[in-house]
């Protein structure tokens, strides 16, 4: 079973979920499509095993974080180590916490970040929509940050900044009247930093938990 993932998780990488057919896979192993299903059934279940067994990675990466006083500087470095993971393998997100019946290493994960809200004074529904917040913007924002860029960007035709700087011309060209908010942040979008908007965005969320918890404004 672990070869059978370990090259599972290579035709993801390579190409994502559409290159991940039993025949590709077969081929790799030096067998036949018959022998896949002595470990899964469908593609759906290789899917989710897949996913899991990378999980499986991130989750021992983060308990081998350290422990720290504040449980919201726990959450976050668990989060970025996941936002990380995913940002390598954008197909990773699509798949996490598909079928936790499945997916053990992936239930063991969402109980790892729901851990440190444990020690924050929050109700058992708070608690579920604070984790919840925390993997939509990891998870959400990994998935746009890891996808191909444009196939000029790709073909050298053009860097990504100056890609960017094209569409902040066409934006400042907008009647102000009828898009104010978009010349108020035009500036801001031409050459942004992706991760810094990631960082910003949990920042943002995990602020509003310290708010409900009552914590203070923290570090």
């Amino acid at each position: 079973m672990e070869s059978v993932l370990t090259e599972a998780v290579a035709l993801l990488d390579e190409a994502g979920a559409q290159a991940l057919t039993f025949r590709a896979l077969a081929q790799r192993l030096g067998g036949g499509v018959a022998s896949i299903y002595w470990y899964v059934a469908s593609k759906e279940e290789l899917l989710d095993r897949a996913t899991d067994h990378v999980i499986g990675t991130v989750l021992a990466d983060i308990e081998r974080l350290p422990a720290l006083d504040d449980p919201i500087d726990d959450l976050r470095a668990m989060a970025l180590t996941l936002f990380d993971a995913i940002v390598d393998r954008p197909w990773l997100g699509a798949y996490f916490m598909r079928e936790t019946d499945v997916q053990g290493n992936s239930l063991r994960l969402y109980e790892k970040l729901g851990e440190p809200t444990l020690r924050l004074d929050l109700t058992a529904r708070q608690r579920f929509h604070a984790v919840s917040a925390v993997v939509g913007v990891v998870v959400g924002s990994a998935v746009d940050l890891g996808q191909e860029p444009p196939q000029e960007v790709l073909d050298g035709a053009v860097n990504r900044e100056d890609f960017l700087h094209r569409y902040a011309q066409a934006w400042r060209e907008l009647d102000p009247a009828e898009f104010p908010f978009v010349h108020e942040i035009v500036d801001e979008f031409d050459g942004h930093d992706d991760v810094d908007q990631f960082r910003s965005a949990l920042e943002l969320t995990l602020t509003g938990l310290r708010l409900q918890a009552g914590t203070g404004t923290g570090a």
